[in-house]
């Protein structure tokens, strides 16, 4: 493969209101909905369209080109936040449990029902991985924030960014040449 297009989805309920929003399946907002279609024709016609399977990530791929996903790689979900779906950080941040996962250097405290940050990085790396191996020109994958950081760092590891500087705003993402199997250099799309 020679590009891929790595794009965030558009706004949601949970994106609106700053809430923990990973495996609730959430639709687009009507202004999600507005973003995605603002940025039509940003992604140039590709080979294969990839999304995570979240109804946030088929609806935006849908507005943002017209298309529907021609593969689902469930590896390319959001964190699963368990106990902490749909809630805000002013909602948690004195429940002993959050403190515990927030300060956690390691990534191995699990959010209570969900995921921990080691594990959900894994998943997501082995779905990279996939992506890297595909046999096509161009790719436009739609998938998550923190999937997108994940892949991001991973990929990019000489250049230092914190995790939010990584992180697309909505319908955002990165084109990203690949060569040999490796994501060799990236842009801001």
């Amino acid at each position: 493969m020679n590009t891929l297009y790595l794009m965030r989805h558009s706004l949601t309920e949970a994106n609106e209101k700053r809430l923990y929003g990973g495996s609730t399946d959430s639709p687009l907002t009507e202004k999600g909905v507005a973003v995605a279609e603002g940025r039509r024709g940003v992604i140039p016609e590709c080979d294969i369209y990839i999304t995570s399977g979240m109804r946030r990530a088929n609806e935006t791929l849908l507005h943002m080109t017209g298309k529907a996903p021609d593969t689902v790689l469930p590896g390319l979900r959001e964190m699963d936040f368990g106990a902490f779906e749909m809630k805000s950080y002013d909602e948690l941040k004195e429940i002993p449990e959050y403190i515990q996962w927030i300060e956690d250097a390691a990534g191995t405290v699990c959010c209570p029902g969900g995921e921990c940050r080691a594990r959900f990085r894994e998943r997501v790396l082995a779905a990279g991985r996939r992506l890297l191996a595909l046999e096509a020109d161009a790719a436009c994958v739609v998938c998550h924030g923190g999937v997108i950081v994940s892949l991001m760092e991973a990929w990019f590891p000489a250049i230092h960014r914190q995790f939010y500087e990584w992180q697309p705003g909505a319908c955002g993402g990165y084109r990203i040449a690949v060569d040999g199997g490796a994501a060799a250099a990236f842009e801001e799309v």
